[in-house]
């Protein structure tokens, strides 16, 4: 199992603050089809500002935007599931195709931490399907079943 922190998470994502939503990679398969990670959710989040002003409350789309990035995690940090692609692995960008199932078990709310779990269920090519699941102190708090297809990443 592999560890990282931010560091490898911005060679491998192109997310940015205030839109990266994972801190750290606490367990990966080395086979690229598990990922573990953790995000600190805090009062400083710019969402909380509107969602909702005094009740603040993680949008559920965000906690499937951070389960997304896990499975991106997942999969471009693994040169095995990478395959032929893995010396290009910055090169490439995973993009979110569909999302099936998501359900919303708990409210989110600031000082929580996400606990993000990613297992990848089938890969065919450059296309890839993943579970995702979110829990708050053990708690589920969200899950869903995601597609995602590796994509060349567009320089500027």
């Amino acid at each position: 199992m592999l560890s990282y922190g931010i560091d490898r998470i911005l060679q491998l994502l192109p997310h940015r603050y205030p839109f990266l939503l994972v801190d750290r990679v606490l367990e990966a398969s080395e086979d690229g089809s598990r990922l573990v990670a953790v995000k600190n959710v805090t009062a400083s989040e710019p969402y909380f500002q509107g969602h909702f002003p005094g009740n603040p409350i993680m949008p559920g789309v965000l906690q499937i935007e951070a389960m997304a990035q896990a499975a991106g995690l997942m999969y471009m940090g693994s040169a095995a599931a990478l395959g032929p692609d893995a010396a290009a692995a910055d090169s490439f960008d995973t993009i979110l195709m569909s999302v099936d199932g998501a359900k919303f078990r708990r409210i989110v709310r600031p000082g929580d931490q996400l606990r993000i779990e990613t297992t990848l269920v089938s890969r065919k090519g450059r296309i890839g399907k993943a579970v995702g699941r979110i829990t708050v102190d053990g708690n589920p708090a969200a899950e869903c079943t995601m597609m995602f297809m590796l994509a060349p990443r567009k320089r500027q």
